[in-house]
């Protein structure tokens, strides 16, 4: 079966992304710190780095893929990551409001998915195929409503040593799910924890 894993870089404290999000602060204030690891000591980490895009097809929540807000106001918004973003394969991006998709540079496509968390699952497998894999990519708020329906089969967790104080909690509401240790590595700048995810109602 296809498996389903999720990657989130989160502080001791268990937030997910800092406070008002904006252009200029894509991960809100205070959380550029937290992906330290993965730029000021990627030969440290470089595994666990190549894992979150080694997948077949990924989910996104349109805060994880832009700032804007409402209707989309043109297609000039085309996501953080510049004309080749990293995934390489289709990502299926959570919306309330249509947009046709957009295609860039190195095989990634975003598809706007307005049907809500369980279309964007069915189409994200589909792709995938069933000995493929599909990543939960994020924000906080994508992965607590995916997490609450099941639908993860693998949680990575990069904990990163700062304590940042407010934010968007990643297990906010989620209580009940029970959680497996597979693998913990520490390494510079974030501890990598790997869990088995049991489901709601199944302690672990």
């Amino acid at each position: 079966m296809t498996t389903v894993t999720a990657d989130i870089t989160i502080s001791l404290d268990g937030f997910g992304a800092g406070p008002d999000q904006s252009e200029d602060a894509p991960l809100g204030v205070g959380f550029e710190q937290a992906h330290r690891w993965m730029f000021e000591a990627a030969d440290d980490n470089a595994a666990e780095a190549a894992a979150i895009t080694g997948h077949d097809a990924y989910i996104m929540g349109r805060n994880m893929f832009g700032p804007v807000r409402g209707t989309w106001p043109d297609d000039s918004w085309r996501g953080w990551w510049g004309p080749e973003p990293p995934y390489h394969a289709p990502v299926f991006v959570l919306t309330h409001h249509e947009r046709p998709s957009v295609e860039m540079a190195g095989g990634t496509t975003f598809h706007f998915v307005t049907g809500g968390i369980e279309e964007a699952y069915h189409r994200a497998v589909d792709v995938a195929g069933p000995s493929g894999s599909v990543a939960v990519a994020g924000g906080p708020a994508t992965l607590r409503q995916y997490l609450a329906a099941g639908l993860v089969d693998e949680l990575r967790l990069h904990v990163a040593p700062f304590v940042l104080g407010q934010g968007e909690s990643v297990f906010a509401g989620l209580e009940g799910i029970g959680y497996t240790p597979s693998s913990a590595r520490a390494s510079s700048l974030v501890t990598h924890l790997t869990y088995d995810v049991a489901g709601v109602g199944t302690s672990a």
